[in-house]
């Protein structure tokens, strides 16, 4: 089989193309992969500009807090402080260092984890290709942007809303939060699996 048959994506009997049906189909083949990198080049933009947005507004809803709302460092330490921090450094990751496509052999084998530098990802059922690995980005990224605007919020509405029974709520809503990203990435990864 020669290239511009695979190029083609059909048998050409043996005949030869002329030369410029041959660049055309080339030609095709590097545009769309050019099309491809555009447009990971302006959802990487459009997720590092949501970042920035999200991790001010869960700042300046975490300083609220310790100023005008008056709980101190030790109230928030174990719970906004906490997720917002574990949500900054994930989402940092995401957003702006995590790569948009897998290597090749992902597609070629059943591989249910993901190494990257320090970053380890094990999602048990999930076989990770490229065909679902947008989608646990988007994901992760999603969850995680939301929890760090949501996160300070929903915990001063748990505290001043129900002040006695909110010791056994605020370590529920804490895991649940930290938690919640796996649970987003393993829903997305075996949906487009």
């Amino acid at each position: 089989m020669s290239v511009t048959e695979l190029l083609r994506g059909e048998r050409t009997g043996g005949e030869g193309l002329p030369v410029a049906e041959v660049e055309a189909l080339v030609s095709a083949s590097l545009h769309l992969t050019e099309a491809e990198r555009k447009s990971g080049v302006g959802r990487r933009r459009r997720w590092r500009l949501a970042f920035v947005l999200c991790a001010l507004t869960g700042l300046a809803q975490t300083a609220a807090l310790l100023t005008v709302g008056g709980f101190g460092w030790s109230e928030l330490r174990d719970s906004v402080l906490l997720v917002e921090g574990m949500c900054l450094l994930f989402a940092v990751w995401l957003c702006f260092l995590a790569k948009e496509r897998l290597p090749a052999y992902y597609d070629e084998n059943r591989i249910t984890a993901y190494s990257d530098g320090i970053f380890r990802m094990n999602l048990p059922g999930v076989r990770f290709n490229n065909s679902n690995w947008p989608h646990i980005l988007s994901a992760m990224r999603g969850w995680l942007l939301g929890v760090m605007v949501l996160f300070p919020a929903l915990w001063w509405g748990v505290r001043y809303l129900w002040p006695r029974p909110s010791a056994t709520l605020e370590p529920v809503l804490t895991l649940a939060a930290v938690l919640g990203m796996l649970a987003a990435a393993t829903a997305a990864g075996k949906r487009y699996e």
